[in-house]
């Protein structure tokens, strides 16, 4: 098996410069996890490295069998499940059928031995006597058993249709795999599947992912896309030691911006005050009347250098000055009564849809809503936000504010852009005391775009950024991480845990459910179930 091997990759798409100077070495064994927001090149990278697109400059070396996990699964509609399984399954078919011409041979042709050795050992490495067996343990632990094998792939739901596209590039085991969010559409129960089957890889493994659980179960290296002073960043070890790394190194560019920060202050004083007292027309004090010709010449003369000295060291830093860092994300709500109950729930029905008997959500409460697809869980955030109405009894607490972050976001003025809509719906006294370009959730290219033409993902973030901006009191969120880098999430999380009002989260993020500290409900088949207390 080979190494994967890039140098300095450079890609542009339209105006805009995606990858520059991208390099990276992928040894066998090794899995690199590519992380950071979207829009900053994981894809791309990915499609580079595989052969599917070209780079503008720079040059790819990739073993002949590698794997490439698409977003859009590359085959044809029409094609059937079991199509797909024999496609994964050839080359190992065809090795023994070869071994098995091999040995035939042998006893004519002794010279044919080194060939049949070269070939057993290959066959032995991929265990392709074992590759119908394993395609049977890989279609079970994605949830494809089930699945008839002359199924037409165009009758498949879409979530189906990437788990058998990852269980194909698994069965077939290249010394390869480069895989773009694999954990789409994946339960607990298959993402621990997926999880065991990449860590036992022998060869090279690069994932492009969001999922930090995932990424801390499977990866040995991580390659960060996002900005910073250095550009991209690869760090050896686990997504946790990376977060530690990334804080720390967060802490550094914010002390480093602060310092910089105050020494053009120090230099623009400096330059503007001395220059003032080598003005042409400034009037001389008493003190310099008397004899200033020679020794006051040469005195303005030092001081005009200290002036031009100052102004060349201004220059430089201006120029080479470090970006200011994001600002953190943070919830700061006006507090409310611990005593009082903000919405109480009372005999609650949503037809087909959710049934609640009781339900009291306290001031102050941090709550996680978990729940199969499909149980209710953003129904009862919209109920409780008062963005559906059911039948039953619903009280909230007066002049509660009130705001949901839904999965599906939309504003009612396409037309305007980011920052316009931005500060629309805040006003523009707390846009500009919490400016959006500062939380670094939308691009610099994105705020004067049309929310119109932002990506459901961008829109999202956008809803985000406003409630990040004015916290309301209770606040509602339907799988916040969607849509964000790890980072992003870290930050997100960190802002829920200090947050002064009441949250509900409902998520299926294995990484944010496992560090909640809050209560639980979980809804079953549209009703709620309440989980243990949080410990103290």
């Amino acid at each position: 098996m080979s190494a994967l091997l890039a140098h300095d990759l450079t890609r542009t798409l339209g105006d805009r410069r995606v990858l520059d100077g991208v390099s990276l070495t992928a040894a066998p064994g090794h899995r690199i996890g590519v992380i950071g927001e979207n829009g900053t090149g994981k894809s791309t990278l990915l499609r580079l490295l595989a052969g599917v697109d070209q780079p503008d400059s720079g040059s790819v070396t990739r073993p002949a069998d590698l794997g490439f996990l698409h977003q859009e699964m590359p085959f044809d509609p029409t094609a059937t499940v079991a199509d797909v399984l024999d496609d994964a399954l050839r080359e190992a078919r065809e090795t023994i059928a070869e071994l098995d011409r091999l040995a035939a041979a042998i006893a004519g042709s002794p010279d044919l031995m080194a060939v049949y050795a070269e070939r057993l050992e290959h066959a032995q490495d991929r265990e392709v006597w074992d590759a119908d067996r394993r395609a049977g343990i890989v279609l079970a632990g994605l949830g494809l058993a089930e699945v008839p094998r002359d199924r037409v792939l165009g009758t498949l739901s879409g979530g189906q249709r990437g788990r058998l596209a990852l269980a194909a590039l698994l069965v077939r085991r290249p010394s390869a795999l480069l895989l773009d969010e694999p954990t789409n559409h994946l339960d607990d129960e298959a993402m621990s599947f997926v999880e065991g089957q990449l860590r036992a890889q022998p060869g090279v493994v690069l994932v492009a992912s969001h999922d930090r659980a995932f990424l801390d179960a499977v990866c040995t290296d991580l390659i960060d896309l996002d900005p910073s002073p250095t550009g991209p960043t690869r760090f050896g070890g686990s997504y946790t030691a990376y977060v530690a790394q990334k804080r720390a190194d967060r802490e550094q560019w914010r002390r480093r911006y602060q310092e910089e920060q105050e020494q053009l202050a120090e230099l623009r004083h400096a330059a503007g005050h001395t220059a003032h007292q080598v003005a042409p027309n400034r009037l001389k004090r008493d003190n310099e009347k008397m004899g200033y010709g020679h020794a006051g010449g040469r005195v303005q003369n030092q001081v005009a250098r200290r002036v031009r000295n100052a102004t060349r060291r201004l220059e430089v830093l201006e120029r080479s000055q470090v970006p200011a860092p994001p600002r953190p994300l943070e919830f700061r709500s006006s507090l409310t009564a611990v005593a009082s109950e903000d919405v109480v729930l009372r005999d609650i029905h949503v037809p087909g849809r959710l049934t609640v008997a009781a339900l009291d959500v306290r001031a102050g409460d941090r709550v996680l809503v978990t729940g199969a697809n499909g149980s209710g869980k953003s129904t009862l955030l919209a109920v409780l936000a008062g963005a559906l109405t059911p039948s039953g009894e619903v009280r909230r607490r007066p002049d509660l504010t009130t705001g949901l972050l839904a999965q599906d976001t939309t504003f009612s003025r396409p037309d305007r852009t980011a920052r316009e809509t931005y500060e629309h719906a805040l006003g523009v006294e707390r846009a500009e005391t919490v400016p959006l370009h500062s939380l670094g959730l939308l691009g610099e290219r994105d705020l004067d775009t049309e929310v119109g033409r932002l990506s459901a993902g961008q829109r999202r973030r956008l809803a985000l950024a406003l409630l990040v901006a004015d916290p309301p009191q209770l606040l509602l969120l339907d799988e916040p991480t969607n849509h964000l880098s790890p980072t992003l999430c870290d930050e997100l999380e960190e802002a829920l845990n200090t947050s002064t009002g009441t949250v509900l989260t409902a998520s299926h993020d294995r990484h944010l459910r496992s560090r909640w500290t809050g209560r639980e409900i979980r809804l079953v088949a549209g009703e709620v179930a309440w989980g243990a207390e949080p410990t103290p």
